[in-house]
């Protein structure tokens, strides 16, 4: 996706938004990844505390302002940032390894859902004793956070994150095109039918330079929101035991308290199940029928002004879209956001992200004052002040964030979460990198051909899945 500076489209994806979330701590946004200027560590020899993310310093006021407001409940506490250059999160992660590696890991990291079993696998000291010792002051936290994201951070019964931001697979469609094609604003409870039926009207409406319906190839927003939407996945999932100090502790009222587990697992392959075939060939039959685009075409470097200009339809994104779209000159009424469309359930789709303390940590408790002062509100306001994502604070999810910039229904961002909380995190085992690799080397070969063709894209993508889960993360 892309937001709009000087007049030129600049890229954010998703991952790149959360990228910018981390440096959003220190009043950092994204464009093409240099380094922070004036606080990189050193790496050696130095008491401060280091924090790692992938960003680009840009705001050096917010940044200041946020550091000493840290600075101001700790003056004994020095912070340092850095900013590591990266394509992705995966080459992102591969640079903090290769930092580990060479004996200057910095203290603690930010990390997304795609990582954050790689971590608490390999590199990342569980929360869990500091959130028992301070369960009094981190009560208001996850009294305003939902349980959902919390487990996303689980792993094996304990936590490794607090969730600072997460964005959910929900459905960006531009108004004039709906209204162009006689269509109002989709029930709440649409389907995967009344979904291509609105495509189609689209399609009839717009015969050229026109999408109805835009994705990507890739975990959040690819092919997995149907394929969760059709009650499946193309791993399998599993929940592990544990958890109860957690989910007893601060979410024993929560109507979902029954739901929560562990932390998720994914072991084994799944992509010769029959939902997963049914999902692919509704995707096949979208671009068959001219009503969404092969997802190779896909890549985020032109959506928001694509989709601006009035020439896609629909596109799945989470809240991380709006300031983009507002920056490209839409109104607050020229597109909106839906729930994705129900299948066999309207389980939802998606990432988040936070802090992970690392093992190596010079001063774990000093790290750990670091993720408990940002995931305050005052942090956090300092760190969203615009609708560059989703809070994961529910409380800052408010009319006040969307104000003059849209959508109407911003409401939908946290009601994924409160009106389905059987949503889920993106399938991220410990070797997600390889597992990424497998589903996007045979998407674009499922969805381009005929049924035999999605049959054997199907087989090659099993036994991809199955060797790249023999890998050790």
């Amino acid at each position: 996706m892309t937001g709009v500076t000087n007049g030129h489209l600049r890229e954010i994806t998703r991952r790149t938004a959360l990228g910018a979330l981390g440096a959003g701590i220190i009043g950092a946004t994204v464009a093409s990844w240099p380094r922070l200027s004036g606080t990189d560590i050193p790496g050696r020899g130095d008491n401060s505390l280091s924090i790692a993310i992938m960003g680009t310093a840009a705001d050096a006021a917010a940044r200041q302002r946020a550091i000493d407001a840290f600075t101001r409940l700790h003056p004994e506490l020095r912070v340092k940032v850095q900013a590591i250059q990266a394509v992705d999160w995966k080459d992102f992660f591969t640079k903090i390894l290769t930092m580990v590696a060479a004996g200057t890991p910095p203290d603690v990291v930010y990390v997304a859902t795609e990582g954050a079993q790689l971590f608490a696998e390999k590199l990342a000291h569980p929360l869990d004793e500091y959130i028992r010792r301070d369960a009094t002051d981190m009560k208001e936290f996850f009294d305003d956070v939902h349980p959902s994201l919390v487990e996303a951070f689980m792993y094996k019964g304990s936590l490794y994150q607090l969730p600072m931001d997460w964005n959910a697979a929900n459905m960006y469609y531009n108004t004039a095109a709906f209204a162009q094609a006689g269509l109002e604003r989709p029930a709440d409870d649409w389907t995967h039918l009344d979904f291509r039926n609105s495509l189609a009207a689209m399609r009839k409406a717009r015969t050229s330079d026109f999408t109805p319906y835009y994705w990507t190839n890739r975990l959040f927003g690819g092919v997995v929101p149907w394929l969760y939407a059709n009650d499946t996945s193309f791993l399998k999932e599993t929940r592990s035991a544990g958890g109860e100090w957690l989910w007893d502790g601060f979410y024993a009222n929560d109507p979902s308290r029954g739901l929560r587990s562990g932390g998720y697992q994914w072991l084994e392959p799944n992509a010769d199940d029959d939902r997963v075939f049914e999902s692919f060939d509704y995707l096949r039959g979208l671009v068959k029928d001219g009503l969404g685009v092969r997802p190779e075409e896909g890549g985020g470097s032109s959506l928001v002004g694509l989709f601006a200009s009035n020439r896609i339809g629909t596109t799945p994104a989470g809240g991380y879209w709006v300031q983009g779209l507002h920056e490209a000159g839409m109104g607050a009424n020229d597109f909106d956001v839906q729930f994705f469309p129900r299948w066999k359930t309207q389980r939802h789709q998606f990432g988040t992200a936070g802090y992970a303390i690392m093992k190596t940590a010079k001063d774990k408790d000093a790290a750990w004052e670091w993720v408990k002062f940002s995931s305050s509100r005052e942090a956090m306001e300092l760190i969203f002040p615009n609708p560059i994502t989703t809070p994961a604070r529910r409380s800052m999810v408010n009319e006040q964030l969307y104000a003059g910039k849209g959508p109407a229904h911003w409401k939908v961002f946290y009601d994924t979460l409160d009106r389905f909380p059987t949503t889920g995190p993106i399938p991220a085992p410990p070797q997600q990198a390889a597992v990424e690799t497998a589903l996007m080397k045979n998407v674009s070969l499922a969805v381009s051909g005929d049924e035999r063709q999605l049959k054997q894209a199907l087989a090659s993508m099993q036994r991809d899945l199955e060797l790249a889960l023999r890998r050790q993360s």
